[in-house]
C-alpha cells in the first residue's frame, strides 16, 4: 500500500510538466492556424469588405489578441488554474467552465457506454477464438475484428446514416436529451455512435485477448491444472484469463486515445453536443480559448485514464508491486 501511494504521488507530480508542454503545443498551434475571429464576429453583422481595418484592430485589442503571446499564454494558464478553465468564449462570452460542464457529460457518457459494451463483447469473443483456434468460431471472430479494426469510424458512421435513411426512412433525433430527462430519446441518439465506436474498440481488444489467451494456455501451469482434473471452465477463467488480462488492460488503456479521437469525429457526424463537436465548431469560428481549453481537458482525461490503467494491474495480478 505504501509503495502504491508513492507511485501515485510520483505520477501526479509528472502531470505538471506533461500538462505544461501539452498546453504550450496547443497554444502555439492555435496561433499558427489561419483565420481571424475578428473577421468572423464583424462579418456576421455586415460584410467584411465594409468593415475598416481600424474596426478589426479595435476588436482584436478588445479581445486581447494584440497582446504579446507570452501575455496571452500566461492569462490563459492563470484562468485554467483559478477555476475559470480558460476564461470565456470570445464569440458569445459564455464561461468556458459552463461549456465544459455541458459538453464533458455527453462525451464521458459516450465513452463509458463504449468501454462497457466493448469489454462485454471483446473478452468472451477473445476467449472463444483462443479456445477454438483455427476452427470456424475463430475464423468468424477474426473476420469481424479485422473489419472493425480496418474500417474508419467516420466512414462507417456515414454508411450507417445513409442506410438508415435509404432503407428504413429513419434518422437519429435532431435534439439530444440527457438520459435522466428522456431515456428513450437519449438511447436513440447515442446508440449508433456507441455501436460504431464499440465495434472498432472491441475489435482491437478481442485480438489482444485472443493472442494473450493463446500464450497463457501454452504455459506449464495450465497443463498442470488440467492434469489435476480441474474443470475446463475453472482452468480457463480462474487460471488462464486472469493472467491473460494484464496485456489486455495495458493495450486497452493505451488505445483509449484512439477511442476519444473517434468520439470527436462521431459527435460531429451525429450532432452530439459533446467536446468533439465543441472543438470542431470552435475551430471553424477560430474561438481560440474554447479550442485550447477543451483539448487540454482531453489531455487531462488521457493522463488520468493511463494512471488508472496502471493502478488496475495490481487488482488483476496481486504479484505486481509499485514499490
Amino acid at each position: 500500500m505504501q509503495g502504491m501511494r508513492q507511485y501515485l504521488a510520483r505520477r501526479l507530480v509528472l502531470f505538471v510538466p506533461t500538462l505544461f508542454l501539452a498546453s504550450l503545443a496547443i497554444f502555439a498551434t492555435m496561433r499558427v492556424i489561419p483565420g481571424d475571429i475578428a473577421v468572423v464576429i464583424l462579418a456576421g453583422e455586415e460584410t467584411a469588405d465594409k468593415v475598416s481595418e481600424e474596426q478589426f484592430e479595435a476588436l482584436r485589442e478588445q479581445l486581447g489578441l494584440t497582446d504579446p503571446l507570452p501575455v496571452q499564454y500566461g492569462r490563459w494558464i492563470w484562468s485554467m488554474v483559478n477555476g475559470q478553465f480558460g476564461g470565456i468564449s470570445l464569440l458569445d462570452k459564455e464561461p468556458l467552465s459552463d461549456i465544459l460542464k455541458r459538453r464533458a457529460v455527453v462525451t464521458l457518457q459516450i465513452t463509458v457506454y463504449t468501454i462497457i459494451l466493448s469489454v462485454a463483447i471483446s473478452v468472451p469473443l477473445g476467449v472463444i477464438a483462443a479456445v477454438y483456434q483455427d476452427r470456424w468460431p475463430d475464423y468468424v471472430v477474426r473476420l469481424m475484428t479485422i473489419a472493425g479494426h480496418a474500417l474508419p469510424n467516420f466512414w462507417v458512421g456515414l454508411m450507417v446514416l445513409l442506410l438508415l435513411v435509404i432503407y428504413f426512412s429513419w434518422s437519429p433525433p435532431l435534439l439530444y436529451e440527457p438520459v435522466w430527462d428522456d431515456p428513450w430519446l437519449h438511447a436513440q441518439k447515442v446508440v449508433w455512435p456507441v455501436l460504431i465506436l464499440a465495434w472498432g474498440y472491441s475489435s482491437y481488444m478481442t485480438r489482444i485477448t485472443r493472442s494473450s489467451m493463446l500464450e497463457v494456455l501454452r504455459q506449464d501451469y495450465i497443463r498442470t491444472a488440467r492434469s489435476k482434473g480441474l474443470r475446463e471452465q475453472i482452468v480457463l477463467f480462474r487460471h488462464a484469463l486472469r493472467n491473460a488480462l494484464i496485456p489486455v488492460v495495458t493495450i486497452a488503456g493505451l488505445y483509449l486515445g484512439s477511442l476519444l479521437g473517434g468520439t470527436v469525429i462521431l459527435e460531429a457526424l451525429f450532432a452530439l453536443p459533446g467536446i468533439g463537436q465543441g472543438i470542431i465548431q470552435a475551430a471553424n469560428l477560430r474561438d481560440y480559448p474554447v479550442i485550447q481549453s477543451l483539448v487540454t481537458f482531453l489531455v487531462v482525461v488521457m493522463l488520468v485514464l493511463n494512471l488508472v490503467t496502471d493502478l488496475v494491474y495490481a487488482l488483476i495480478d496481486p504479484r505486481i508491486s509499485y514499490s
